[in-house]
């Protein structure tokens, strides 16, 4: 089956730039695909500083919906957003002040990666941290989620007014360019022992192996199920799951709205933008009634990916059925995106000229 890379590489423009992270696309371009995935054949997707956070957002979910195995080569800078102080790749417009808005969160990745095959799924990332990133990952470190295999380094800040290089990234294409492809954890050593001979700051290594687990795991099962275009099937697990979830913990508990969250995206990998939509807005409206800030991530990406899915949906009426429901949670939840809201109204009163005119 083929595989699918994933090159991205992100900072930005102007005196917030910490590591000149475009500079090590070339190098990896220059590599074949098949060597950069470990596959027979592979289809690569470049993303060369982008700007908007929703633009890396849609590449990594279309890699992470793909079948087949998936390599990411992620080269860039990590911010803190200063009023959760949570990890973003700081993306071309993004600078201090911004980053909320304007960089991609780290726990978006681990969020786009869940449900793929453990052990189908292997990330490699060179990271400059500024200085508040880096007090940060000191104590809470960098992962990518149990499914999925990390390797690579995040290193501190350079010099004042220094751009460093990816040196850890260059080393890895330099690798593969060779034409071999050895083992992901082999061909980390060989990277991070060539950048450190270049006198590389040792930094912070990430290692973590996929987690994979044994064949009664629903995860993997509903995973399969999924890339087989089971999706009645898929769906039919994931809401099993959840009652039994349900039943154990309380329907607020942690493990009942991770199922409820799967069975949402499950919905959306099956093309239903309706029932995705619905279950996201499920998913909001159980948060908060747990008592979970409007702010958290978690409340934040379930708004978000219901209003995406309620643009998605083609049937007038179901839209204007929905849309009242995600005006009023996009009130309380406004989210990263200026205007959301007003995108909202402005489409419902489109909606409601179309149903005059038809």
């Amino acid at each position: 089956m083929p595989g699918t890379v994933l090159l991205i590489a992100a900072s930005p423009v102007g005196k917030g730039c910490l590591v000149d992270a475009a500079s090590v696309l070339p190098v990896l371009a220059a590599v074949a695909p098949s060597v950069l995935s470990g596959t027979d054949t592979a289809n690569v997707v470049e993303l060369a500083d982008p700007l908007e956070p929703q633009a890396v957002l849609t590449r990594l979910r279309a890699a992470a919906t793909a079948p087949g195995p998936l390599t990411v080569y992620l080269a860039g800078q990590l911010q803190l957003d200063r009023r959760q102080h949570l990890p973003h790749l700081a993306l071309a417009r993004t600078t201090p002040s911004t980053v909320r808005y304007t960089a991609f969160p780290w726990h978006w990745v681990r969020e786009e990666l869940r449900l793929r095959s453990p052990g189908t799924t292997t990330l490699f990332a060179d990271l400059h941290a500024d200085a508040e990133a880096w007090q940060h990952l000191v104590s809470h470190p960098l992962t990518a989620g149990p499914g999925v295999t990390l390797y690579g380094r995040v290193a501190p800040p350079p010099p004042r007014r220094a751009v460093a290089a990816p040196s850890y990234m260059k080393a890895l294409a330099t690798l593969l360019r060779s034409g071999q492809r050895p083992a992901p954890a082999q061909l980390h050593q060989h990277a991070l022992t060539r950048a450190w001979g270049e006198g590389e700051p040792a930094g912070i290594v990430l290692a973590a192996e996929a987690q994979v687990p044994a064949a009664s795991d629903p995860h993997a099962v509903i995973s399969a199920a999924v890339q087989a275009g089971r999706h009645g099937e898929a769906a039919a697990l994931a809401a099993q799951w959840e009652q039994s979830a349900v039943r154990a913990y309380g329907p607020g508990s942690g493990q009942a709205l991770h199922w409820m969250e799967v069975r949402a995206d499950l919905a959306m990998f099956a093309g239903d933008p309706v029932l995705s939509c619905r279950a996201w807005l499920a998913v909001a409206a159980a948060r908060l009634g747990a008592g979970e800030s409007p702010d958290t991530p978690a409340v934040e990406s379930a708004v978000d990916r219901a209003h995406h899915q309620w643009g998605r949906i083609r049937d007038a009426a179901r839209a204007r059925e929905l849309g009242p429901a995600l005006a009023d949670l996009r009130h309380r939840v406004p989210g990263r995106r200026e205007g959301a809201l007003r995108h909202i109204r402005q489409h419902l009163d489109e909606l409601g000229a179309a149903q005059l005119t038809g």
